[in-house]
């Protein structure tokens, strides 16, 4: 295997967070370039990437004693991903990936940001793990 095409994940969850598909597509041609000898191509690589974001979510997770309040919430990300690799075939998969982080209070703009690069990095990690543990 010497090539990876790694297509655009569109973000098409309910809840949008503008730059989540950006963010996840680059993460990953990031993680393969810098954990395999890869190159990346257009079109038609030896292995190929494409899928969708289709949960970005913000939930309760600990309610706070005495009250309905949450006293700490999870931000959750699920991409669905399908890999296809034209060398072992067998290798191929389709599959949901997720993962979260829990967070105190309210979520803030900046503390969204990072607990996103936080999954993404997950994410990433989960998705490489699982197309190439084999190496």
């Amino acid at each position: 295997m010497k090539t990876v095409n790694i297509q655009y994940f569109e973000n098409i969850a309910p809840l949008v967070y503008p730059t989540l598909s950006q963010n996840f597509t680059e993460a990953l041609k990031e993680r393969i370039r810098n954990q395999s000898r890869l190159s990346q191509v257009n079109q038609d690589g030896d292995a190929n990437f494409e899928g969708f974001i289709t949960e970005y979510t913000i939930s309760p997770a600990a309610v706070e004693a005495g009250t309905d309040r949450a006293a700490m919430n999870r931000l959750t990300i699920t991409v669905k991903v399908t890999y296809h690799n034209k060398i072992n075939p067998k290798d191929d998969f389709e599959q949901p990936f997720t993962r979260f982080k829990e967070f105190a209070g309210n979520l803030q703009s900046a503390q969204e940001e990072t607990l996103g690069k936080e999954i993404i990095q997950m994410l990433t990690e989960d998705i490489y793990n699982k197309a190439f543990a084999n190496w």
